[in-house]
């Protein structure tokens, strides 16, 4: 939602929302919107590329919501890892241009020793999350589309308390940041070309320096 609303607030861009009921959709981001019917967990490619056809480029902010523990592994799986994967190859089909992926700290723990951390014991612990996010990342490094990862630390639903704060991949291991830091940089994600190419991990700190725009890539 705050990705969508802060790419509505850019002039003269066309903003779809991708959304599973359009309904729901309707009653959240208002009459009018322009929606697209899509759910990544359940399309095939072919229909996810019909869905995304016209569009420049894809932000992409799924995840699965925890629910019934005995089925956690399954949704992870199908929304985080094959679904995502999907949505990629569909907006290659689509002849999109850019994808910008919302993921997480520590997707890429066990590559630098991190497994056994609190950080991604717990999260990880939902459905082995972490685990199908990183292939969703590598699928999409592999994919050939000009691609921005974003993993953003602990989400938080109120806004900012402090100022962000951007590190390179595989350097932060806890934190927290506000939804609409998340947003933000996403949406700068689209416009700046040092975002090409890049994974940056971001939390917010009290008491850290402001940090401009052009210097979050």
């Amino acid at each position: 939602r705050r990705v969508f609303d802060d790419l509505v607030a850019v002039p003269g861009l066309t903003t779809v929302a991708g959304v599973r009921d359009s309904a729901k959709a309707e009653k959240s981001l208002g009459a009018g919107i322009a929606t697209v019917k899509m759910d990544v967990s359940k399309d095939s490619t072919d229909d996810l590329a019909t869905a995304l056809r016209g569009a420049d480029a894809v932000v992409c902010a799924v995840g699965f919501v925890p629910g019934n523990p005995f089925q956690m592994n399954k949704e992870a799986k199908a929304v985080d890892n094959e679904g995502t994967c999907r949505l990629i190859d569909a907006a290659v089909k689509a002849g999109c241009s850019k994808f910008v992926l919302v993921s997480s700290i520590l997707t890429d723990g066990r590559s630098w020793g991190q497994e056994k951390s609190p950080g991604f014991t717990i999260t990880n612990a939902f459905g082995g999350v972490l685990d199908e996010k990183i292939v969703a990342e590598r699928y999409l490094r592999r994919s050939g589309l000009d691609y921005t990862i974003v993993r953003p630390g602990g989400l938080r639903a109120d806004p900012p308390a402090g100022n962000l704060v951007v590190r390179g991949e595989n350097t932060l291991n806890s934190g927290e940041v506000s939804r609409d830091l998340v947003a933000q940089v996403c949406v700068s994600a689209l416009f700046n070309p040092k975002a090409s190419d890049r994974v940056v991990e971001i939390i917010e700190e009290d008491g850290a320096p402001a940090l401009p725009e052009e210097k979050w890539f």
